[in-house]
């Protein structure tokens, strides 16, 4: 009874040693965290970064955590199909003596992240090289970066833990704002623009002042952005990212940039978008935004409507002639000096609303057609005398649509219902913008169907040169049978398969070590590369699964394969020797552990001479328990010290 107590207690008390073996680090807001070995030292805010995690023991091994938004320019870029994996695998490769271990990227939805492990030297002329474990991530607009970087001598005592924190990061389900223009949604806020201001008790021109108002009051106070645009204009647009896009009134027959001002910053800067010539007497005289997060542009005519599309920057005529010249009473309102019905918004159903500048009447057209409503909606409500400049859809915070009309020294809104309008504000406003009708309430997200293949793409690559091995043999294999993948010239193969199935795969070339692991397809795409080591001299690889009964120098049966694949490429390569170099953990006395491990090295090496190895060809080596690759506290990470490493010592 006791024995057993005493059992459950080691048990209980290894867990929870297990459990504190690693603390916790959670980043800005709680979006993500990260565990670290309680050994391990953390620093916040260091120059440049978040958080940094360095060994106690080691100061000079850290590995480092940053968070920055991108720039603009690649906010909507999906990045791995922007070539930015390439570019960052040639940078690492133009390091000095670059061996890259692994690399590969992955597009999880929500991020795209790349994941890297490669060792440089970084002066040319210094024995000590630099191991780098690290993953690039990017969400919303901003690069999340976690690397680990220290010299390779440290490999033994650290890189384990290493890997196992760069790992562990995640996102938590903590919401995440993203930057991106698809990402964002619209807030509570409507904006117009001044058309006059009151400078010394006279008023004048204006049409660069911006006012905002909340959607809940439009009643209240505005917050004034006071000159706010670098020009003067008519037409004003809300995007989905919660910025204003204008356009200059100049009646320049010219093309011209869209200017985009951020009311949270209270900064703009011109966009790479330029509108078409609008005519020599036109201006653009409007702008609103549909459902999609498009922007729209119409001249004071109506005879052109652009269309922007932030989330690749493409702009589109979509028509050069009036809609509502088919329409049977446009006769009375496109007279010569007749006003402007070039003021529009648009609602969620493709319908666009227009202002008769003269009276207030609307006038309806379906924008996918093209067709217009046959009469005109006149509304009560309004003063006899023009000015009506512009409209806007906007929903209360209850959901509730509202329709505001720009008039003349005041703001109405309109009850489409009863076709009235009743005064909301004083303010005389040349457009009005807002988005927030098509984004009250965010819509439930529905997580894509799972892809109904798997795929593997990739290449097979020498390690050190990043150099194509189109001659390598590649081949997939199930219990049922086993596949050749054909290579293209540039070393690149491709392979797709139903998700759930497992894989061992086989990579070998001459004059290079073989590669064999397993793939499980999962739904969707996977890039990743193949990397074979030369062999080379100096090149020390670990010989996976040799095992032994405990404490004895007996190979178990499942060695085998392993070191049959040895013994195929000794014989494949004739030239090759190799020094043989055996490991244990650090339980038992020193002196035995030594002991243990110069006689375990004996039996492989017995091993591979019985399977036509030639002895000459063999050295070997015990280190028993000095040169650990992991903590030796758990036997989780024990068992990775407990090893049988070769070394190339030379290639004839």
């Amino acid at each position: 009874m006791k024995v057993c107590l005493t059992l459950v207690f080691l048990l209980c008390h290894a867990a929870l040693f297990a459990q504190s073996a690693s603390a916790v680090y959670t980043g800005a807001q709680g979006r993500y965290q990260l565990r670290y070995p309680r050994t391990w030292q953390v620093r916040q805010r260091p120059a440049g970064a978040e958080a940094a995690f360095a060994p106690a023991a080691a100061p000079l091994a850290q590995a480092t955590l940053t968070a920055q938004p991108l720039p603009d320019e690649r906010l909507d870029l999906r990045l791995l199909a922007d070539g930015r994996p390439d570019s960052v695998l040639r940078r690492i490769r133009e390091l000095p003596q670059a061996q890259v271990l692994s690399f590969e990227q992955r597009n999880a939805g929500s991020y795209e992240e790349l994941s890297y492990d490669y060792t440089y030297r970084p002066v040319a002329s210094a024995p000590a090289r630099l191991h780098v474990v690290g993953r690039q991530v990017w969400r919303g607009g901003y690069e999340l970066r976690l690397e680990y970087r220290a010299d390779a001598a440290l490999d033994g005592r650290l890189l384990a833990e290493a890997r196992e924190l760069v790992a562990s990061f995640a996102f938590t389900k903590a919401p995440w704002p993203g930057r991106r223009y698809a990402d964002q949604r619209c807030d509570n806020k409507m904006y117009g623009i001044a058309a006059l201001r009151n400078v010394d008790g006279q008023w004048e021109d204006d049409c660069r002042t911006i006012h905002e108002f909340s959607v809940s009051d439009p009643t209240g106070r505005p917050v004034v952005h006071r000159q706010a645009l670098p020009f003067q204009s008519y037409a004003l647009a809300k995007g989905f990212d919660n910025c204003l896009y204008t356009v200059t009134k100049a009646p320049t027959d010219a093309p011209e940039r869209v200017y985009r001002y951020d009311p949270a910053t209270r900064r703009g800067r011109y966009t790479s978008w330029q509108l078409p010539a609008q005519g020599p007497e036109n201006v653009w005289i409007s702008a609103a935004t549909d459902d999609h997060g498009d922007l729209y542009f119409l001249t004071s005519d109506a005879n052109q409507l652009v269309k922007v599309s932030p989330f690749d920057g493409t702009v589109t005529v979509l028509w050069t002639t009036d809609p509502l010249r088919k329409a049977p009473f446009y006769p009375y309102i496109g007279f010569a000096n007749a006003g402007t019905h070039g003021n529009f918004c648009l609602d969620d159903a493709n319908t666009m609303y227009l202002v008769y500048s003269t009276d207030g009447s609307l006038f309806k057209v379906d924008l996918k057609t093209r067709q217009p409503s046959p009469t005109p909606v006149p509304l009560t409500g309004l003063p006899a005398r023009g000015g009506y400049s512009d409209l806007l859809m906007q929903n209360d915070a209850a959901g509730r649509r509202r329709l505001y009309l720009a008039g003349p020294h005041a703001l109405y809104q309109v009850d489409l219902a009863r076709q009235q309008a009743t005064r909301v504000r004083s303010g005389t406003y040349t457009d009005l913008a807002g988005c927030n009708l098509f984004r009250v309430v965010p819509p439930p997200r529905r997580g894509p169907a799972p892809p109904a293949t798997a795929a593997w793409q990739g290449r097979v690559l020498d390690a050190r040169t990043g150099r194509p091995l189109p001659e390598a043999l590649l081949r997939l294999d199930r219990p049922e049978g086993g596949t050749a993948v054909l290579l293209s010239t540039q070393g690149t193969f491709a392979y797709s398969t139903t998700p759930g199935r497992t894989y061992e795969y086989h990579a070998q070339h001459p004059g290079y070590f073989s590669v064999d692991s397993t793939w499980l397809a999962t739904p969707g795409a996977l890039a990743r590369d193949i990397l074979l080591q030369p062999l080379a001299v100096g090149t020390t690889l670990k010989l996976a699964n040799v095992q032994f009964e405990q404490s004895r120098a007996a190979l178990l049966p499942a060695s085998y394969a392993a070191l049959n694949k040895l013994v195929a490429l000794l014989i494949d390569n004739p030239r090759v020797t190799i020094e043989l170099r055996g490991h244990t953990d650090n339980v038992g006395p020193p002196e035995k552990n030594v002991v243990l491990s110069q006689q375990r090295i004996a039996a492989v090496k017995a091993y591979l001479a019985d399977h036509g190895v030639a002895p000459a060809r063999i050295t070997g080596l015990g280190l028993g328990g000095a040169e650990p690759v992991a903590s030796n506290l758990q036997e989780a990470t024990r068992q990775l010290n407990r090893r049988v490493e070769f070394r190339i010592v030379s290639v004839q």
